[in-house]
């Protein structure tokens, strides 16, 4: 079982770049299983529409995960009630629209358990991660319920993610984090079987300031008044992922892949 996350997607760029290309990594890496973080798809750079969900979800994502910034683009409330494939953070205070897990069939048919968590630190207001992860955990039992278990840890600090990390540990079939919009270099097996990447990183423009314009970003960092709203970078996009090799006898991951494609990063395969 070959699954294949991908970071934030950032705006125009983002969207244009993992469009055209996922289909092909799909193809050339087998995979069976695809998650995109979408919260900042919209063409602001932050929220998330109905187009572009259809546009994801018809290059070939199976499940579109979201962060802080799930209710910025007007309407999105309105469609994520119907549309099981996006969800919203688990932990968001109740009530909320959508849901913040759910149990989804791969190209293979397999069931995958998705579920989107958001940190408690520096972040909007929400419930208690751990104790939505706790709940989360005695509810769906890896090759009992699920076949498969991904976590998006959407979160600011490292602390917070690799602590859900050992949380999970022997438990899912992988963590990542998501939300700084910068890859980390930890990806790895943790000791009992899990994948783990503290972030994936975005996929955007990595020539501007985590996706928003880098001239007009330094204007507003040294308070220059002709600086504006923040909006995207458009050049051209990198997209980076993690690629995970499950054991579709235990549910753990047998190898990490990190994916880094095009635009100005190193590329990475």
């Amino acid at each position: 079982m070959n699954i294949l996350v991908l970071g934030d997607i950032f705006g125009p760029s983002g969207i244009k770049a993992v469009t055209e290309k996922l289909p092909e990594i799909i193809k050339e890496k087998k995979i069976d299983f695809v998650i995109v973080n979408g919260e900042n798809a919209a063409d602001s750079g932050v929220g998330i529409t109905k187009k572009n969900t259809e546009d994801l979800f018809n290059a070939g994502t199976d499940v579109i995960t979201s962060g802080n910034h799930i209710w910025d683009e007007q309407g999105t409330m309105e469609f994520i009630g119907k549309e099981k494939r996006l969800l919203r953070p688990e932990n968001l205070i109740k009530p909320s629209p959508g849901e913040g897990f759910g149990i989804f069939n791969s190209k293979n048919n397999k069931k995958v358990a998705v579920i989107n968590l958001m940190g408690n630190i520096f972040m909007k207001k929400s419930e208690d991660v751990f104790q939505a992860a706790k709940k989360f955990l005695q509810n769906v039992k890896l090759k009992k319920d699920a076949d498969f278990i991904i976590v998006d840890m959407h979160g600011e600090i490292t602390s917070e993610k690799m602590a859900m990390g050992y949380l999970f540990d022997g438990k899912a079939t992988m963590v990542v984090g998501t939300h700084t919009h910068v890859p980390t270099s930890d990806h790895r097996i943790m000791e009992k079987g899990t994948a783990y990447q503290t972030d994936l990183g975005m996929c955007g423009d990595y020539n501007s300031v985590i996706g928003m314009n880098r001239d007009n970003s330094l204007k507003r960092f040294l308070k220059d008044p002709l600086g504006k709203k923040h909006y995207p970078a458009l050049g051209e996009a990198t997209v980076c992922g993690l690629i995970v090799e499950a054991n579709d006898k235990t549910g753990l991951a047998n190898k990490v892949q990190p994916i880094i494609i095009g635009g100005s990063l190193q590329e990475r395969i």
